[in-house]
C-alpha cells in the first residue's frame, strides 16, 4: 500500500512534475499591454511625428486611411455601439456554415460619422473588426441651420438622400428644437454624427437593418458634395502633405 501512491494517476515523476507553480499560465501575461503603434504608412508616418495636425488636412487632400490608429489619434471621443449581431448562413457539401455579421457605427457627435460591417466565425472576432473597419470609414459631417443661423449648427443645410438596395432615406432639416424623427436605428446614428434637429422619410423594405443605415451613412456623408454660396470663395492650393514633407519620407522608417 505504501508503493500504491507513486504509481498513481497525476503523480507521475513526483516532485519533477509540472504542477509545481512554474506552470504555463505565465507565458502570456505580457499580452494584455498594449504594444506602441509603428505606423507602416506614409501618412501614419506623418501623423505620429506630428506633421498632420488634424483629420481636416487628411479629407482636404483625399488621402486613404489605411490605418486605424490615425483615426484615434486624432479623434478620442469616438464612441462606437452594435446596431445589430445577425447569424447568416453558407451551404457548402458538408452541410450549412454558419457565420455572424455584425454592424457597428461610430462617431463622436461632433461631426465624425462611420459605419463598419463584418462576418466572422466568432461575435466577438466579428464586433471587433467591425469597429475598425468603421474607424477606417470615418467620413466628415457638414451641419447647418434651418432658419436663422444664432448659436451651433444644430441641423442640416440641405436636404440630402441615401440609396442602398431597395431602401431610400431622405433627412429633411427642421427647426431647432424638434429632434430626431427617425426610427430608432437612424436615430442612434445621426446622433453618433452630431445632428440634433432632422425629419426622415424613408421608402422600400427599411425592415432590412443594415440597408437602412447604408443609405442613412450614404445621405449624411454627401452634405459635403452639394456646396452653398457661402463655399464659393476662391481657395488657394495647397500642396498635399505627402509632397510638403517628402524629405521626412525619405529619410526612412525610424522605429
Amino acid at each position: 500500500m505504501a508503493d500504491s501512491g507513486r504509481g498513481g494517476f497525476g503523480s507521475r515523476g513526483g516532485d519533477r512534475g509540472r504542477g509545481r507553480g512554474r506552470g504555463r499560465g505565465r507565458r502570456g501575461g505580457g499580452k494584455s499591454e498594449e504594444k506602441e503603434w509603428q505606423p507602416v504608412t506614409k501618412l501614419g508616418r506623418l501623423v505620429k511625428a506630428g506633421k498632420i495636425k488634424s483629420m481636416e488636412e487628411i479629407y482636404l487632400h483625399s488621402l486613404p486611411i489605411k490605418e486605424y490608429q490615425i483615426v484615434d489619434f486624432f479623434l478620442p471621443k469616438l464612441k462606437d455601439e452594435v446596431m445589430k449581431i445577425k447569424p447568416v448562413q453558407k451551404q457548402t457539401r458538408a452541410g450549412q456554415r454558419t457565420r455572424f455579421k455584425a454592424i457597428v457605427v461610430i462617431g463622436d457627435s461632433e461631426g465624425h460619422i462611420g459605419l463598419g460591417i463584418k462576418t466572422s466565425k466568432e461575435v466577438a472576432t466579428a464586433i471587433r473588426a467591425a469597429i475598425i473597419i468603421a474607424k477606417l470609414s470615418v467620413v466628415p459631417i457638414r451641419r447647418g441651420y434651418w432658419g436663422t443661423n444664432l448659436g451651433e449648427p444644430h441641423s442640416l443645410p440641405t436636404k440630402e438622400s441615401g440609396k442602398c438596395g431597395s431602401v431610400t432615406v431622405r433627412l429633411i432639416p427642421a427647426p431647432r428644437g424638434t429632434g430626431l424623427v427617425a426610427s430608432p436605428a437612424v436615430k442612434r446614428l445621426l446622433q453618433l454624427a452630431g445632428v440634433q434637429d432632422v425629419y426622415t422619410a424613408s421608402s422600400g423594405s427599411t425592415k432590412t437593418l443594415e440597408n437602412t443605415l447604408k443609405a442613412t451613412f450614404v445621405a449624411v456623408a454627401n452634405t459635403y458634395g452639394f456646396l452653398t454660396p457661402n463655399l464659393w470663395k476662391e481657395t488657394k492650393l495647397i500642396r498635399s502633405p505627402l509632397e510638403e514633407y517628402s524629405d521626412v519620407l525619405r529619410e526612412g522608417k525610424r522605429y
